[in-house]
């Protein structure tokens, strides 16, 4: 009865093969083994057909064996198979799981987001991982390690029986090792924290469009052409020299293409900022005291004009008030230099003062605290009581000649200063500026005593000195406004309205604000301007703003006392060019916040052309008062440092209420 029995056995072997796999079938080896010894003893051996594999049914494996058994039905000999090695797991499986699940959710993204976008949250985890490498490409593994990485895919494991996938699970196995051994790691502390994955910052793929900057008027969009925080002149740096940051590392520099030829990366870090890069030979053949006009290495020629201001047009801002001598100050300026309407700072701010206060230096400081550290003192000259200040963007004084004043006393007594005239100029590239401050004779009608301090200031007033002149042929030597390009008089001329007070109040109570043109037919300095007895070739602007004089000190009313007196525009801002539509008036009014005197102060704003000069001035070197500039800055600072301390006591004290 052994061949039931053996035909039994072998038929158990097969199933639990089939069933059970590696841990039966070593079992299922050792009783091969004995049944061998056995069945040795009677030279009988079953003809090799092979080895029967794993998973094939007892119905195959019937009709594979030869037919003599099948009719005896007894069993000679089984081929013996060594033993199988224990099945290890690998211990990194769980990052290859991991790994999976986080190339099923980058997936799941790229349909989401633009492929050609490689700043975005997938963009950072592909960069953070390398794709794993082709499995068609591995080279063949050790036996051992096939049979350790049988089980390391599943995905592996399912495709394909198990004979015929051994050497590409083993290659996949190997693949996977080392993916996990290399950025297991990785994978575990950065991506997938806690088992979900943690993107990067989301990033713009490309540079946002910039802000379309809506200003009023075009002059105040040069203004801002140096610093580093103006929109406008970073984007034209941008657009002209291809710069997207102004601190560069080496590697950037060569990463971006920014050097060129056979250039270090040394040689060019201190020329990466928002001015243009000058070259080494460029450097070489400037000659600064020497050149002409159109001259490539001049400091003031063209193309160093064009550098800073391409349409070559400067703001400037130009002021005058009458202070009435009162000591005190107002404690805000910012209403009145750097009003609202404009969204830009001017290039450059000259101020003039009549009946100043008795603290001239408290002023300039006043001044420098509130226009702040971008501009510096370039000049400040009085006589007596009348003041000008001139106040210039820090990079721009280099493009200055030497700074020259004069003074005119128009007062039959001279020794008392407060009548009179103050001039100051100077020349910036190759435009001459002239700046006048004046204080007329004062009166209702004393019309004719204005325009003879009129005559004696531009016949008396000596300037230019050293500089010479831009256009000698169309000056005159009894006229001073007729020697420079650009002139700029300002003051408190005092030139009233040839009205009584109630018409005039009854104009200014039917349009307070906007039309004043009914005020301006009886206004006595329009009316000698037309006839050209006074400032003979000067313009003003479009007057719409209430009368600057006389008001109540600290009140919005006009004259309440005895006197009366009527509500007039006696303080003017006037300017005239050689060439005609060099200076562009952008807004002409007055400062109705301060009240400190009984005069507002009024204010203009400029476009001005500039035109390149030639290096045979003398310069000012870059020269300005750095002594106010350090007293003006320490206070701005302090008083910031101030207000933020008032606004922390206030939170912390402020007691809070439940209704």
């Amino acid at each position: 009865m052994s061949t039931p029995n053996g035909f039994a056995q072998h038929s158990r072997a097969c199933v639990t093969q089939s069933m059970e796999g590696g841990a039966v079938q070593d079992l299922r080896a050792k009783k091969a083994g004995k049944a061998a010894k056995k069945e040795a003893g009677g030279n009988v051996a079953l003809p090799a057909e092979g080895p029967v594999s794993v998973g094939t049914p007892v119905s195959e494996t019937l009709k594979l064996l030869p037919e003599e058994l099948k009719a005896n039905m007894k069993i000679k000999s089984i081929t013996p198979r060594p033993p199988r090695k224990p099945r290890l797991e690998r211990a990194a499986s769980l990052d290859e799981k991991s790994w999976r699940r986080w190339r099923r959710f980058r997936t799941s993204q790229e349909s989401l987001t633009d492929p050609n976008d490689t700043s975005s949250s997938n963009g950072s985890l592909q960069e953070a991982s390398p794709s794993p490498p082709n499995r068609g490409r591995a080279s063949p593994c050790h036996p051992c390690c096939q049979q350790n990485s049988l089980y390391s895919s599943p995905d592996a494991s399912e495709a394909s029986p198990v004979g015929k996938s051994r050497g590409s699970t083993s290659d996949l196995g190997k693949r996977a090792s080392e993916i996990s051994s290399a950025f297991g790691g990785l994978l575990r502390g950065k991506a997938f924290a806690g088992g979900k994955p943690r993107l990067s910052q989301i990033m713009p793929a490309r540079p946002l469009p910039p802000m379309e900057l809506n200003v009023a008027s075009h002059t105040l969009r040069t203004a801002n052409r140096i610093d580093s925080d103006c929109l406008d002149y970073r984007h034209y740096s941008q657009h002209k020299f291809g710069r997207v940051s102004s601190s560069l590392s080496d590697t950037r520099l060569h990463g971006n293409g920014m050097v060129y030829d056979s250039c270090s990366t040394d040689s060019m870090k201190s020329t990466f900022s928002l001015l243009t890069p000058i070259r080494a030979k460029d450097v070489r053949s400037r000659s600064y005291l020497e050149g002409s006009l159109m001259a490539s290495g001049a400091l003031l020629g063209a193309e160093e004009l064009s550098r800073y201001f391409p349409d070559r047009n400067i703001g400037i801002f130009v002021a005058t008030w009458n202070m009435q001598g009162q000591k005190e100050l107002p404690v805000n300026l910012d209403d009145f230099l750097l009003p609202t309407d404009p969204d830009y700072a001017q290039d450059m701010y000259v101020i003039g003062v009549q009946e100043g206060c008795p603290d001239r230096r408290e002023w300039e400081i006043r001044l420098q605290e509130t226009l702040g550290p971008h501009y510096v003192l370039l000049y400040s000259a009085a006589h007596g009581v009348l003041y000008m200040s001139v106040f210039i963007r820090r990079d721009l004084i280099w493009f200055c000649s030497e700074v020259e004043y004069a003074t005119v006393t128009t007062r039959i007594v001279s020794q008392i200063k407060t009548k009179g005239a103050l001039g100051i100029c100077f020349t910036f590239f190759g435009t001459s500026f002239l700046f006048i401050t004046s204080h007329f004779t004062s009166g209702d009608s004393k019309v004719n005593e204005r325009k003879l301090d009129y005559n004696k200031t531009i016949q008396a007033l000596t300037l230019p000195k050293n500089v010479p002149d831009t256009n000698p042929y169309r000056s005159s030597s009894s006229d001073v406004t007729t020697r420079f390009d650009e002139v700029f008089w300002f003051g408190d001329f005092n030139f009233r309205l040839n009205k009584d007070r109630e018409t005039v109040d009854s104009i200014l109570s039917q349009n307070p604000d906007t039309d004043v043109s009914k005020l301006l037919v009886y206004d006595q300095l329009t009316s000698e301007m037309s006839r050209g007895s006074i400032f003979k070739g000067f313009q003003e602007a479009d007057i719409h703003f209430r009368p600057s004089y006389k008001f109540d000190i600290g009140k919005d009313s006009y004259d309440t006392t005895s006197k009366q007196r009527t509500p007039s525009y006696t303080d003017r801002v006037v300017f005239r060019s050689r060439y005609k539509d060099d200076i562009q008036a952008v807004k002409y009014s007055s400062c109705p916040v301060i009240k400190t005197s009984d005069h507002r102060p009024v204010f203009a704003l400029f476009r001005v052309k500039v035109r390149p000069g030639r290096d045979n001035i003398p310069l000012a070197a870059g020269q300005f008062d750095r002594e106010l500039y350090l007293m003006g800055i320490k206070r701005r600072i302090t008083r910031e440092l101030q207000k933020r301390r008032e606004q922390k006591d206030q939170k912390s004290s402020s007691i809070c209420s439940i209704s």
